[in-house]
């Protein structure tokens, strides 16, 4: 399958909103809120906005001008662009395939909690033990991972633009419009204790919002600023195949770096729509000790506790609360598939319906095993960055605290030093387009990404 035989996408806008959709999932809303808590409120937000839009800039044009230049997905594209680093595209084909068996068993737990919220059960999500006793049931689990995993397989059969293109216009703007929607409400929240002491929304939105310094030394500045680093680059779906996949299918006519500005932009927002969601509400009912929780913590745990502290209208809010996730969540996990179908179809020229099939049937093998990570195959094995882990945190370990910063660093000294910055530039720059910020990313790619990389890599695999 060559660039001049493969679908792309119909329009600008789809490419936009499908690649955004791919990168606003689920680490935009149970990690960002509480990293934002934890390191300053508005200072982490100065930092991360520095962030996502240099390093993650820089890193997400370089991905989108190989996917596009080579019309290749990322198992074939960097062996095209360099055939000495055909290895990176192996890797950026693995990791999404490891990825894609945790990531569908998480999307299972997520639409378990809207059955049980629509189901009007949303007190039953708040019980201690409820979340444990879930996914320690020997068939509930299965059976919704595997009804996600189909939703998903259903998407990507029907193809770019049919399919793809057609679910991220369509799954985009609803879960915008409902992240708005619960941001405002749960900005108007507020309660008082039985010690008179009274917390709104607006006063858990300053947490998020006004920097905080006190106790600022170099060194928590330091982390704050890797914070960020990790927060962006792992945000934006960088090093998992997929932006190189999904700007395989875009148009030569399209502006590249207005795409990856638009796409940072919508991916942004949205993670401050999950700070504005779930830190005011989080604090009004369970004051700042609430904010430590991250997670599957948050999101299984807190989160259905401080819906049920709502009253009746909990359970509407609960409901709609896990609707945009079941969402976020959707287009996320169609990215991630996309790069192990387009692969298998560039590697063995077989049709769209046959690779799908073939990747369902591998995830769904993957995902059962994980899902029995917490019953028939439970164990506890201590990691490097010092956390106990079962199969789904092993997988997400390697992938994400190894993997992903390694094909990072590996794909700055390609594009920086071995292709060359002007490689990435002039694909940018095709009919006079403009390529926005052209000297910081010349620096960016070849200095200080590698730099805050190698840092990222020691930092997340060691715990450091």
């Amino acid at each position: 399958m060559t660039a001049h035989t493969k679908s792309s996408f119909a329009s600008k806008l789809g490419f936009v909103l499908a690649t955004a959709g791919s990168a606003v999932g689920l680490g935009n809303l149970w990690r960002f809120p509480t990293v934002a808590a934890k390191d300053g409120g508005g200072l982490f937000l100065v930092i991360y906005l520095i962030l996502v839009f240099t390093l993650g800039y820089t890193i997400m044009t370089s991905e989108m001008a190989l996917g596009r230049r080579t019309g290749l997905s990322a198992l074939n594209a960097y062996k095209a662009a360099e055939p000495k680093f055909g290895f990176l595209g192996k890797l950026a084909f693995f990791v999404p395939s490891i990825i894609l068996m945790y990531y569908v068993v998480i999307g299972g737990w997520v639409l378990e909690y809207l059955f049980v919220f629509v189901t009007g059960a949303g007190v039953d999500a708040a019980a201690d033990g409820f979340f444990t006793s879930f996914i320690t049931s020997p068939i509930a689990p299965v059976v919704f991972t595997l009804l996600f995993l189909a939703l998903t397989a259903l998407i990507i059969a029907a193809g770019v633009q049919k399919g793809i293109e057609r679910s991220g216009k369509v799954l985009m703007p609803i879960l915008i419009v409902l992240a708005i929607g619960i941001a405002i409400f749960s900005l108007t929240l507020s309660t008082t204790d039985a010690d008179g002491t009274t917390r709104t929304g607006l006063e858990g939105l300053s947490i998020l919002v006004i920097p905080n310094l006190e106790g600022l030394t170099l060194s928590s500045l330091g982390r704050t600023v890797m914070d960020a680093v990790g927060q962006a680059f792992f945000s934006l779906s960088l090093a998992m195949g997929i932006m190189v996949t999904y700007s395989s299918y875009m148009r030569k006519e399209d502006n590249l770096s207005k795409n990856a500005l638009q796409v940072i932009g919508i991916d942004t927002a949205v993670a401050f729509l999950a700070g504005v969601m779930i830190t005011p509400a989080v604090f009004v009912f369970m004051g700042t000790d609430g904010l430590s929780a991250a997670g599957p913590s948050l999101m299984f745990v807190s989160l259905p506790k401080v819906f049920a502290a709502m009253g009746p209208i909990g359970g509407v809010v609960g409901a709609v609360f896990f609707l945009m996730v079941t969402l976020a969540a959707l287009t996320s996990c169609v990215s991630i598939l996309e790069v192990v179908v387009a692969g298998c179809m560039e590697q063995t020229h077989m049709p769209r319906g046959k690779a799908t099939t073939i990747g369902f049937l591998g995830a769904a093998v993957g995902a059962i095993i994980v899902c029995l990570g917490y019953t028939a195959f439970y164990f506890e094995l201590p990691l490097p960055n010092g956390s106990t882990a079962q199969i789904l945190d092993v997988f997400d370990y390697v992938t994400n605290s190894v993997l992903m910063p390694i094909i990072a660093l590996i794909s700055c000294i390609l594009f920086g030093w071995v292709l060359k910055p002007s490689w990435v530039t002039d694909e940018a720059e095709l009919d006079g387009q403009k390529f926005y910020f052209k000297r910081m990313f010349f620096a960016l790619i070849r200095y200080v990404a590698p730099i805050l990389l190698v840092i990222l890599l020691i930092q997340s695999a060691l715990g450091l």
